[in-house]
């Protein structure tokens, strides 16, 4: 078991921390590159609609996990641009994949992942504009809103390199505790069990999915096949929609690095937002 446990948190430890690092040297490498202007024009001066499109379509083409959406997070806040258009990326860049949506299209259906597609942009919206409408702007550190400077972002290695380092003395150790007990969890909760547990059409059963799959580090490209072995065993298309998008939406090593740059009350208020889109979009699949 310990052995199984070191496996599974040196791979996600060390997963977590070459993409963290990666994207965020990366995203600070080519930050003057990036016309944050016109994109903070068309996603914070825009008719909301147009915001809206533009954000997921930007989430849509960045295909990170939900830990790897953290530094673009940071640095549209240190931006400046809105709370709400934030939170809509949040949510929606680790649920929405071309790669995953086309891999869902072949292995659940067409009409699954076109339905998955429209409840997951709407829900995400619908949760990013609810957080701003109750003031939870509030809620974001300062230690976010710090540390950057116009004047300062040059196309250059060293400064990214910094920039980097400077974001990672933060918030690692939190990666690291987040690391460990997200393996600790997904080495005791086999997918047999839970398939065997949450088989069946109870509306009961897609809250649960759905709190089952928060805790567990599972990347939506692996939900996938482990979502169609399931349905294969008999679990129904609500529950295993519901753990697909927890366990893609939210993780402990996210929620740890999220604890960094969120006060409490913002970190409850997204797993409980991650909780309610996992579960009444679990609902709606069995409608169709």
């Amino acid at each position: 078991m310990w052995e199984e446990f070191l496996r599974s948190f040196l791979g996600i430890a060390l997963e977590l921390t070459v993409l963290f690092v990666c994207i965020s040297f990366f995203i600070n490498l080519i930050q003057v590159l990036i016309p944050y202007e016109k994109m903070e024009k068309l996603m914070e001066k825009s008719h909301p609609l147009t915001s809206v499109m533009v954000t997921l379509g930007f989430a849509f083409i960045t295909p990170f996990c939900s830990c790897s959406t953290i530094p673009i997070v940071v640095n549209l806040l240190n931006k400046k641009v809105r709370f709400s258009i934030v939170m809509i990326f949040l949510f929606a860049s680790p649920v929405l994949d071309p790669t995953i949506i086309t891999l869902m299209t072949a292995t659940l259906g067409l009409k699954v992942a076109v339905t998955y597609t429209v409840v997951t942009s709407l829900f995400s919206v619908l949760i990013g504009f609810t957080l701003e409408r109750f003031g939870f702007e509030r809620h974001v550190k300062n230690v976010v809103m710090t540390g950057y400077h116009q004047e300062q972002v040059t196309f250059s290695f060293k400064g990214a390199l910094f920039e980097t380092l400077q974001l990672m003395k933060t918030v690692y150790p939190f990666l690291i505790v987040g690391a460990a007990i997200g393996a600790l969890i997904h080495g005791v909760i086999p997918t047999e069990w839970i398939a065997a547990y949450l088989g069946g059409e109870q509306w009961w059963l897609v809250p649960i999915a759905a709190i089952l799959g928060i805790p567990l580090y599972i990347r939506l490209s692996s939900m996938i096949p482990i979502s169609q072995i399931m349905i294969l065993k008999g679990m129904a298309l609500g529950p295993v929609m519901a753990l697909m998008i927890s366990s893609a939406g939210a993780s402990l090593p996210e929620l740890a690095l999220l604890n960094s740059i969120f006060k409490k009350k913002l970190v409850i208020a997204f797993v409980g937002s991650v909780f309610m889109m996992a579960t009444l979009s679990g609902l709606l699949f069995y409608l169709i």
